[in-house]
């Protein structure tokens, strides 16, 4: 794909919102050349937190300090709007020097990406956890750099489950623990026993999660999509015969609900389960929500796989800046910084020096399950040039696949189908 053609379909792929910036950070009076603009994802939701925006003025102050030459401008966008500020730029001619994205590929199969290996010295390449260092190749070259991941675990809501004689201590383990305790839940008066969030937010990674846990998942062994194998067609069966159809998912559409609806609900007492990653410590602290968590649960047992999340940092190669962007990613991937991100945010380092410094650290025991399961966390297929087009796909329709009066294999066949021409497609 030429880079005229990749930036005009980018700019299509993700139709820009009119929301202005939540932040954006003064750089200091200084020649453009000496000006680095970083772009970054907002993760703080709470004043306890504070704005994503405020850790990164934070670290560009300490960077300052070391490197006095250099100036580094942050501008800091919701979730949902970042993707498409970035291909805006990107189709401007004015991409920025540094990117946090939750997709790479397309920009990397367009050339307008450095390679990590320009970007990191050796030793700091080398510290990243194996599994999300292959995640970010295209190509066996690397371009991604894991900045944040965080891994999925079944949330039960303390209270509930004592209510209805069910020991919280000890979470469904498998399928039918949780159809059982889901049941038991109804009739002591939970009105959404199971929280099933496949509505636009995240719809995706739900439906990862219950793929993973049936021994299936998005693609295969060999790269391919696999969204509609034997395992994952089985999972969605099960979840709309055992689950939705009971209404043991609550008077709602699961393709209409979105996660943090069905986290509000957890907090305020009226979902008993759910899956969630660690950033729901900070929001059940906050309302005093007690809960225990467990494995992802799958036919048979605990699933030995679950998804894991990543945020990635990307380095625009079209600005002629690339001795600055080095020095300052450096310091963003210095260890106590990566530590400092994740423990402010709740979400789980991506480095092997970082990992281990909060596995030895008591005041994070709280994350210690989902540390755990770093080394079985599978991520999106962002490595797909296709990803980003078919990820937007599974957020509008997966929810279909749940309804009562449909066909799970339909609708699973049918992505499979975009999903195999949109790859085709480049």
């Amino acid at each position: 794909m030429r880079r005229r053609d990749f930036i005009g379909a980018a700019a299509g792929l993700f139709a820009a919102g009119a929301l202005p910036a939540c932040g954006a950070g003064e750089a200091d009076p200084g020649t453009p050349d000496h000006i680095l603009r970083l772009v970054a994802v907002e993760h703080g939701s709470d004043s306890a937190t504070g704005s994503t925006e405020s850790f990164w003025n934070e670290l560009v102050r300490g960077f300052r300090r070391d490197h006095p030459d250099l100036r580094v401008d942050v501008t800091v966008f919701p979730p949902d709007e970042v993707d498409a500020r970035v291909a805006e730029m990107v189709a401007d001619g004015n991409p920025p020097d540094i990117a946090q994205l939750g997709a790479y590929a397309e920009y990397a199969h367009a050339g307008l990406l450095h390679p990590a290996g320009d970007l990191l010295t050796l030793p700091m390449q080398s510290d990243f956890l194996p599994g999300l260092t292959r995640a970010g190749e295209v190509r066996h070259v690397q371009y991604g750099l894991p900045y944040a991941t965080d891994t999925r675990r079944l949330f039960c809501n303390r209270e509930l489950f004592e209510n209805a004689d069910l020991d919280p201590d000890k979470p469904p383990a498998t399928r039918e623990e949780l159809r059982e305790a889901a049941v038991a839940l109804a009739a002591s008066g939970v009105p959404t026993p199971y929280g099933l969030p496949l509505g636009p937010e995240e719809g995706h990674a739900e439906a990862a999660i219950w793929m993973l846990g049936g021994g299936g998942g998005l693609t295969r062994s060999g790269g391919g999509y696999a969204i509609d194998s034997a395992e994952n067609i089985a999972t969605f069966t099960w979840l709309r015969d055992e689950l939705v159809r009971p209404g043991l998912t609550g008077s709602g559409d699961p393709g209409t609900t979105d996660r943090r609806e069905v986290y509000r609900g957890f907090s305020r007492g009226e979902v008993a389960m759910m899956h969630a990653h660690p950033t729901f410590l900070r929001q059940a602290q906050l309302f005093d929500t007690a809960h225990t968590t467990g494995p992802v649960p799958g036919p048979d047992g605990p699933s030995e796989a679950t998804l894991g999340a990543v945020d990635w940092l990307m380095a625009f190669n079209g600005n002629d800046r690339l001795p600055a962007i080095r020095t300052f990613l450096g310091h963003v991937f210095a260890t106590e910084h990566v530590v400092a991100f994740a423990d402010r945010y709740h979400l789980l380092p991506v480095t092997t020096p970082a990992v281990e410094r909060m596995q030895d650290s008591e005041e994070h025991t709280h994350f210690r399950p989902f540390l755990d399961q770093l080394p079985s966390a599978r991520p999106f297929p962002v490595e797909k040039v296709s990803w980003a087009r078919v990820s937007g796909e599974l957020r509008r329709t997966i929810g279909e696949a749940v309804r009562p009066d449909n066909d799970p294999a339909r609708v699973l066949g049918a992505l499979q189908q975009y999903a195999e021409q949109q790859e085709a497609a480049g």
